[in-house]
């Protein structure tokens, strides 16, 4: 090789080292921290909202509320004409039945809880005896609950079955008071009115219709002692009663009129009015076998679910003394650690159920109103769906708004809005959510739910049919690690960030919390401080 090619081959080698020294400086220069877009883990606040646009309508509808689930009333906090506030109680059931079995939930909970915790316990030969003893104990007590469950169904049987022969009694005596009303009527028509006035004729054969019909309700009951065939007869025996009792009275009415007045004994007209007191008295007794037999089914419900629940509790006892018998003598493992954790999460959304049951025994107002009516009183049953309040608006407008059925799922009553008006786009008002229509509506294809905003205070000059702009706040952490949004990936279930440290990059996977519009809440995998790239 010549002296002028080992040249060339030193000055090629020395460009190729220093294009390649540029590049590599290029690399790092453009990866220094000043080049990036960072976010810092800090403190804040998340929040989770939904916007859509509404409408403006007036309120003159009549509100009537009404319990989800039946019972007794314990206390009724309003009367006509109260002013009442947005979530206000009005009326309350009794909830004595749902504390007790709130009570043994919580205690299978913290049972459960308790198991879970004992998984990787040690085990001594003492705690082995004490858990068979365990089991023993367990044992009796389910068969003490399963006999007292047959005794209470047995009771209950029987309750109601006295309550329908009570009831068929009343009816006996209703028949007893249409016919005597009848024979009363067919007497005073041949003594004073003849055929001369229809009206007499007219209410004589309306009594004797009733008789015969309630006569066979009577008859179907006696062949067959059945809560419908006595709930058909007392249906029957309080409307042909109540209209007796209006005809006698049209009769008596007839009597002091003055084609009659002189004509009528003092004698037979108080007939009359004794025989209207004794109708009177017997459509009582009818609506209060209805009442009757409608609270001993309530009462006896209430003394089934009572037994067994026990039963269920001393099951669940027994099953979890056996279930620590037959762990104390094996290692746990991954699938003991996921049972036991099941066990743990059916505990809890019993209790969860539990406590939304007792919320729906408070009757609330869904908005600012007045009170109308009154419908029922304290000691009285309600049945489900059956009206108990009236409620008239004290504020002239709501909102009315449709909600995309992928947002509905975040909305919930009592959240509040920020209410733009276009007709005042200088101020924001307040208001919330006070009810969601169950049913779907269908938008051009895209299923919507109305949803009902109250304003908080009401602006002069607001109409009907104004456009508004609401935004509903869903949820809200505050006091939490937060980060931009822009700083988390999503891969595969999977929340990534990238993490500039020390001059260095790397990728963190992390658990997150409650999504916002422009911050994300950080449960875990960051600190306050550090510093994320935004992408």
């Amino acid at each position: 090789m010549t002296i002028s090619n080992k040249v060339k081959k030193i000055i090629i080698i020395a460009i190729i080292l220093v294009v390649a020294s540029g590049g590599i400086f290029l690399f790092f220069s453009n990866n220094k921290k000043g080049e990036f877009n960072l976010s810092e883990v800090s403190k804040g606040t998340v929040i989770k909202e939904v916007s859509e646009t509404g409408v403006v309508r007036k309120v003159t509808e009549k509100v009537e509320l009404s319990f989800k689930n039946s019972g007794r009333i314990k206390e009724v906090l309003v009367k006509a004409g109260d002013e009442v506030e947005a979530g206000q109680a009005l009326v309350k059931l009794e909830t004595d039945d749902l504390y007790l079995q709130l009570k043994e939930a919580q205690a299978v909970l913290s049972s459960s809880q308790a198991d879970y915790n004992k998984l990787l316990a040690g085990v001594t030969e003492e705690e082995v005896r004490v858990a068979q003893a365990d089991v023993d104990k367990a044992k009796v007590v389910l068969e003490d609950k399963k006999q007292n469950l047959e005794d209470v169904e047995a009771d209950t049987e029987e309750d109601l079955n006295n309550a329908l022969q009570d009831a068929l009694s009343v009816l006996n005596d209703a028949y007893l008071e249409l016919y005597d009303s009848y024979n009363l009527v067919s007497y005073l028509q041949r003594t004073y009115f003849h055929s001369s006035t229809q009206k007499a004729a007219e209410i004589k054969y309306r009594i004797k219709g009733f008789y015969n019909r309630l006569e066979e309700y009577i008859d179907s009951a006696e062949e067959n002692l059945t809560e419908e065939n006595i709930d058909l007869g007392l249906f029957e025996a309080k409307e042909s009663l109540n209209q007796t009792s209006d005809d006698l009275e049209t009769l008596r009415d007839l009597c002091d009129s003055s084609a009659y007045v002189n004509t009528v004994s003092t004698t037979d007209k108080s007939s009359i009015d004794t025989q209207k007191s004794a109708v009177n008295s017997t459509y009582t007794n009818v609506v209060n076998a209805q009442q009757d037999i409608s609270t001993t089914k309530i009462n006896n419900t209430t003394n089934i679910n009572n037994a067994q629940s026990s039963v269920s509790s001393a099951q669940a006892d027994l099953k979890k003394a056996e279930e620590e018998l037959a762990s104390l003598t094996a290692d746990p493992r991954q699938e003991d650690i996921q049972f036991y954790q099941a066990k743990v999460n059916q505990a809890e959304a019993k209790v969860s159920l539990l406590l939304n049951k007792l919320e729906e025994a408070v009757l609330k107002s869904p908005r600012q109103s007045q009170v109308a009516k009154v419908e029922k009183e304290e000691g009285e049953v309600v049945q489900a769906q059956e009206k108990v309040v009236s409620l008239l608006p004290t504020s002239p407008f709501i909102i009315k708004v449709d909600i995309y059925e992928e947002d509905i799922v975040n909305v919930k009553v009592g959240n509040p809005v920020r209410i733009d008006l276009v007709a005042f786009p200088e101020e924001t008002l307040g208001g919330e959510v006070t009810a969601i229509n169950p049913a779907e509506k269908m938008v051009e294809g895209v299923v919507y739910y109305e949803t009902t905003i109250d304003f908080k205070e009401v602006k002069e000059g607001i109409k009907p049919g104004m456009t508004t702009d609401i935004v509903i706040e869903t949820n809200k952490e505050e006091d939490v690690l937060v980060i931009s949004k822009e700083a988390v990936k999503k891969e595969d279930g999977k929340a990534i960030v990238r993490v500039f440290s020390k001059g260095k990059l790397k990728e963190r996977e992390i658990e997150i919390g409650l999504e916002g519009e422009d911050l994300i809440e950080v449960i875990s995998g960051l600190k306050e401080g550090e510093q994320v790239i935004i992408e």
